[in-house]
């Protein structure tokens, strides 16, 4: 497998431009990956994340250093010295690459300031408190460097990059193999859970219907303050048909009672005033609750109302679409469509 290593190179600039390039030309020629601050904005401070990301994941970290300090940040600390002391304390294996004093160097190549000269020395102390390289010409570099950075591959061996398909070696094929079939029988087992809940859901279906419909509610409606009017007997299944459309969301106790007095009545000129016995309502609503149709209502109201909201629980929004599937399909639903506001009466 071909592995190719990112090397983060680090020095000034101006001074150096010849002698990066045989750096980063003597990575390429080894088929790696050199990264610089050429890419970046060096006074930026805003960079320096980007910087800092890019030297955590590089391989291995070069830095050339000759007579200049370079740039400096707000701080006073050079950004070559920042990126440099970033590497060491990240563990990235360092190559520390400095002229040689009897190298010969341009006089307008160095620091002319004294501070920035005494920096730029303690700088180069700092890195040859490490083991380092020695070089005196740019073509002395791109040699001295090629070697060093061969000896690291050898005495620090990095992860690197590889192609994916590379990568992808025979034990990667095989665990790739053993989880496509594992992830395959998971989808079936969750498939097969889903179709016994399904059928759990539907023998639950059927059998609250079987409940409702063979239970009876005795009540009456109410036409006018003193005519509670004959007994009435439906079924709970037909009462829940009745009042369960304005469950979907919430609705309060009064209004499920217009909702029953309408549904067994088909007429709208009962008393507004409960049209059906509170008592009654009652129990139809904790009957409906029993089979866990029905819930209070979670939603907030203002402190000001005092009425009593019910909803449909989750298995009970399920039942209704199941059974106004089931009226569809028979086409049974064939009730008159009720006013949107009830003309009653008292």
């Amino acid at each position: 497998m071909s592995v190719k290593y990112q090397v983060f190179i680090s020095s000034t600039f101006g001074d150096l431009e010849l002698e990066r390039g045989q750096v980063i030309k003597a990575v390429l020629e080894m088929g790696h990956i050199p990264v610089g601050m050429e890419m970046f904005s060096a006074a930026d401070d805003e960079q320096w994340s980007v910087i800092a990301r890019q030297i955590d994941e590089a391989d291995y970290y070069a830095v050339i250093v000759a007579h200049r300090y370079g740039s400096v940040t707000p701080t006073g600390i050079s950004y070559t010295e920042k990126e440099y002391d970033y590497a060491v304390a990240s563990g990235v294996p360092v190559l520390g690459f400095v002229l040689d004093d009897k190298a010969p160097w341009p006089a307008d190549k160095n620091e002319k300031n004294e501070v920035m000269r005494s920096a730029a020395e303690r700088f180069r102390e700092k890195i040859k408190s490490r083991l380092v390289n020695f070089w005196t010409t740019k073509d002395d570099l791109h040699a001295k460097f090629s070697i060093a950075l061969m000896k690291a591959f050898i005495t620090h061996p990095r992860t690197g990059w590889a192609k994916a398909d590379e990568a992808a070696g025979p034990a990667v094929t095989r665990e790739l193999t053993r989880l496509s079939a594992e992830n395959a029988e998971l989808r079936n087992k969750i498939e097969q859970i889903r179709i016994i809940e399904k059928n759990q859901q539907r023998d639950a279906h059927r059998d609250v219907f079987r409940i409702l419909e063979k239970n009876k509610v005795i009540t009456h409606v109410r036409k006018n303050e003193n005519d509670w009017g004959p007994k009435l007997k439906h079924t709970l299944l037909e009462i829940f048909e009745g009042i369960s459309p304005n469950l979907i969301v919430e609705n309060n106790t009064k209004a499920i009672a217009g909702d029953i007095a309408f549904h067994v009545t088909q007429e709208t000129d009962y008393y507004h005033t409960w049209p059906v016995p509170s008592n009654h309502i009652a129990d139809i609503l904790v009957d409906l609750h029993a089979l866990n149709l029905i819930e209070p209502s979670c939603k907030r109201h203002p402190v000001s109302d005092t009425k009593e909201y019910w909803a449909l629980t989750e298995f009970g929004r399920g039942f209704f679409k199941e059974l106004r599937r089931i009226r569809l399909d028979t086409s049974t639903n064939n009730s008159p469509e009720r006013p949107t506001e009830p003309q009653s009466v008292g």
